[in-house]
């Protein structure tokens, strides 16, 4: 259908929690307002956890079940509305008891859930805007003028939304790293004074073009304080953008399906679009992972299309209007170009990225790596889509040690060799005892065991499809339907990915579905948790001998957000009451001692978003503390925990009903008055210590 923009506010059930429509007609194209993409009759993985929760919460001891309501009536109260300008200290959420106790590298006073206007940090604590939208990194780029930006300035200066981050060393330079931030999309109503949605013009379509992608940045630690300023014009930097070119690799390289008018081979395509979240490899790259395509591309109509969201009639931005390749009625092979992980080195800033077509098109959240015990890639991806699968990837290729351009060379073609599995969940009770209630199966256990389901492999001498019916570059290409053809698990919109380097277990991420057992949408099963789930959950996978090449798994439930004084809640057992509330788990990461951190999107309980950490093992495992929260209207994206400083991505500030760039709803973060900017902010103790010791 045509997409139309929604002229009330979305839900806080929606399709992002609690977030504004604007976010939803920018970021996704209103994928929240579409009929779910995936019409299968897989089995849902949400309904499975629900039924854990229960058994567990039972289980483990009484004060699970029968939450204090301290914590959970702080989630209702914001607080006092700070100056955008100035870095703001938090107000303690519990007792300062936190900040001398818990497990090692969380031991901070947590932040008080709010909605101050700030990115709001603990007690001791400093932080700084490490880098914004618009900031030159480029030789000969302008200083940032939102009066007149071009897409020749915009290309030469840091692009909008940063999401994804990664801080890499940098030898030979001391205290420097290199910075890497995704651009995921752009909110052309904050960005231009005088924007008509209607009728854009060329220039700024141009300007939006130019301000997606990704940006590598050097920047240099000022030892005394933590703080980190950008390093403009080193050689390293580099933007990419809507408009680079890019390389086509592995099995899909060189398809039919690939192939357009202006490429004739299929292996080169013009950009990356609506790169989300990523990951770092063991030999030094970053990957990144194109998600919400599909918003872009206008006039689609058929059945593949449709599986991956692509409307019938223009789309949002109107860029269709000044390249063809966006209407899909002209260029239909244009779409299936986008979708992929992308793989950059940000130490060559000459050589084009590449898209790795063996690790399969879909809408990637991000891509997180692991080696095998001999040394082979493993990559974990989710495919952040209502109702939609996750996946893994096994290379065949051993990773080289060493830092010659032979090495390099070998380790940039180890994503390209491959078997790309989907995963198929099964609970151990039996279907009847789950109605979707949360009620306990008789067995009063929570957990289940799961398997990675072949779908293609491919080799140096070619591609082999494990799917029926389907060839391998379909596979790879529609890698939806194939995991709809082989039975995979349908989950909460699986998002971040990320294998704990200490343990092994792999976390997944699923933010919420509000559709779930609705209609005639999937219902209950064992594997996922409750109906019409605003506030999501994350899963604990731990593969069979805890080898990363396993192909099966057994899972149970780690944490189900939201208040915590609601019973449908879990925290891996731990007592309630001490715990910090959590709505729309999103991109997580793991600090030096094993902790996930978790950053949240479409807070539902009606408080910002924010970053938290939790303890994984141990007698404090569960244990959740909030550690920053966003200014009006951001997202908290990222994130990158080292042991002397956090960065997280504030995204999208500002991004709020009604806002627009002549009247903004923030002023984060240059104060009132000025235009928003997407930023990158670092925070570090201000006595010099580690991060939560």
């Amino acid at each position: 259908m045509r997409i139309q923009l929604p002229i009330v506010s979305v839900n806080n059930d929606s399709h992002h929690g609690g977030r504004a429509a604007l976010t939803c007609r920018f970021r996704c194209g209103d994928a929240c307002f579409h009929e779910v993409p995936n019409t299968t009759t897989n089995p849902y993985v949400g309904d499975v956890i629900a039924d854990a929760l229960s058994r567990r919460t039972v289980m483990r001891a009484a004060a699970v079940v029968t939450a204090a309501t301290a914590v959970g009536a702080s989630a209702t109260v914001a607080a006092p509305k700070a100056n955008a300008a100035e870095p703001a200290a938090a107000t303690a959420a519990t007792s300062t008891r936190h900040a001398s106790r818990g497990a090692r590298g969380l031991r901070f006073e947590p932040v008080a859930p709010n909605t101050a206007d700030t990115v709001t940090v603990p007690d001791g604590y400093a932080q700084n805007v490490v880098i914004r939208w618009g900031e030159p990194i480029l030789r000969g780029a302008p200083a940032f003028d939102p009066e007149n930006q071009t897409a020749e300035s915009q290309s030469k200066q840091f692009g909008y939304n940063n999401d994804f981050l990664a801080l890499l060393p940098l030898p030979g330079e001391r205290h420097r790293q290199v910075l890497v931030a995704n651009h995921e999309y752009t909110d052309e109503v904050l960005m231009f004074r005088g924007y008509d949605a209607a009728n854009p013009t060329k220039q700024q379509v141009e300007v939006a073009w130019a301000a997606h992608g990704l940006s590598a940045v050097v920047v240099e630690e000022d030892r005394r304080s933590g703080k980190l300023t950008p390093v403009p014009r080193h050689p390293l930097n580099r933007r990419v953008t809507a408009t680079s070119e890019f390389k086509v690799t592995g099995p899909a390289a060189g398809s039919d399906l690939l192939k357009t008018s202006a490429d004739p081979t299929g292996t080169k395509v013009l950009g990356t679009l609506n790169n989300c979240s990523g990951g770092v490899t063991p030999w030094g790259t970053t990957l990144h992972g194109e998600e919400n395509f599909n918003q872009y591309f206008a006039n689609a109509t058929r059945a593949t299309d449709k599986r991956y969201g692509l409307g019938t009639g223009a789309t949002e931005r109107k860029w269709e209007r000044f390249d063809k390749r966006f209407d899909v009625s002209q260029e239909p092979n244009e779409p299936h170009r986008f979708g992929f992980v992308v793989e950059l080195d940000p130490y060559d800033p000459t050589a084009k990225p590449r898209k790795r077509t063996a690790l399969g098109r879909f809408k990637h959240e991000g891509a997180t790596v692991r080696l095998t015990d001999d040394g082979r890639p493993v990559v974990y991806s989710g495919d952040d889509e209502r109702f939609d699968y996750f996946y893994k990837f096994i290379g065949s290729k051993r990773m080289k040690k060493g830092s010659s351009r032979a090495v390099r060379e070998h380790n940039l073609s180890l994503l390209d060799e491959g078997t790309l599995y989907v995963a198929r969940l099964t609970g151990d009770s039996p279907a009847i005892e789950i109605d979707g209630s949360g009620k306990l199966p008789a067995d009063g256990e929570f957990d289940g065991s799961g398997e990675w389901i072949p779908l293609a492999t491919a080799t140096a001498k070619g591609a082999v499809s494990h799917v029926e019916g389907m060839s391998a570059e379909e596979v790879f290409v529609f890698t939806r339907l194939a995991g709809d053809k082989v039975g995979a698990t349908k989950m909460d919109r699986p998002e971040d990915i990320e294998p704990n380097p200490h343990t092994g277990k792999v976390y997944v991420a699923l933010t919420n579905n509000s559709n779930r057992g609705v209609g005639a949408n999937a219902k209950a099963d064992e594997a996922n948790p409750r109906n019409a789930n605003k506030h999501g959950q994350i899963l604990e996978l731990t593969e069979r001998w805890n080898r990363a090449d396993s192909k099966k798994f057994a899972w149970t439930l780690f944490l189900v957000a939201g208040d915590p004084s609601d019973p449908a809640t879990y925290f891996a057992g731990f007592p309630k009451d001490d715990v910090s509330p959590i709505s729309c788990p999103d991109n997580v990461a793991f600090d030096s001692y094993g902790n996930l951190w978790i950053s949240t999107d479409g807070n539902a309980l009606g408080n910002h978003d924010g970053l938290f950490g939790v303890a994984t093992r141990g007698d404090r495992r569960g244990e959740l503390k909030q550690f920053l929260t966003m200014p009006n209207g951001a997202e908290t994206c990222g994130p990158v925990i080292q042991d002397r400083r956090v960065l997280v991505a504030v995204q999208h500030p500002g991004e709020i009903d009604g806002a627009t760039a002549e009247k903004p709803l923030s002023a984060w973060p240059d104060g009132a008055g000025k235009i928003n900017r997407p930023a990158v902010v670092a925070v570090w103790r201000k006595d010099g210590c580690d991060i939560g010791v």
